[in-house]
């Protein structure tokens, strides 16, 4: 599988967070902190958003490092995506993504991007 494809199936080079990431680009990184703050009722500073990708070796945004359940699940179970998950389409937690990204389950499934 692509490694830029996230646990959750979403495709971490069409991430903003790692474009402002590996362009350098702070005019960026400060739309998106506004953007998620507004989406996630959080204040997120400009500096907390460096990411290289879900599982991609390097940095990642403090929400994808140790808060996001889909990767700290998938992680335990050792798992290289949810895709590999016998629980995928009935998990609540994979559900929050796959249940609006048709894309998402498409990678997951092996269908999208390679």
């Amino acid at each position: 599988m692509n490694d830029y494809i996230a646990y959750c199936g979403l495709d971490c080079e069409a991430c903003e967070a790692r474009l402002a990431t590996i362009n350098d680009d702070d005019g960026l990184r400060a739309e998106v902190a506004e953007e998620w703050s507004r989406l996630n009722g959080v204040e997120i500073t400009p500096e907390m958003i460096n990411c290289t990708g879900c599982r991609i070796e390097g940095v990642k945004t403090p929400y994808c490092d140790s808060l996001c359940p889909i990767r700290q699940c998938a992680m335990a179970k050792n798992h290289e995506t949810c895709g590999d998950c016998g629980e995928l389409l009935t998990c609540e937690k994979a559900g929050m993504i796959i249940g609006n990204n048709e894309d998402a389950l498409r990678n997951l499934k092996g269908e999208g991007k390679q």
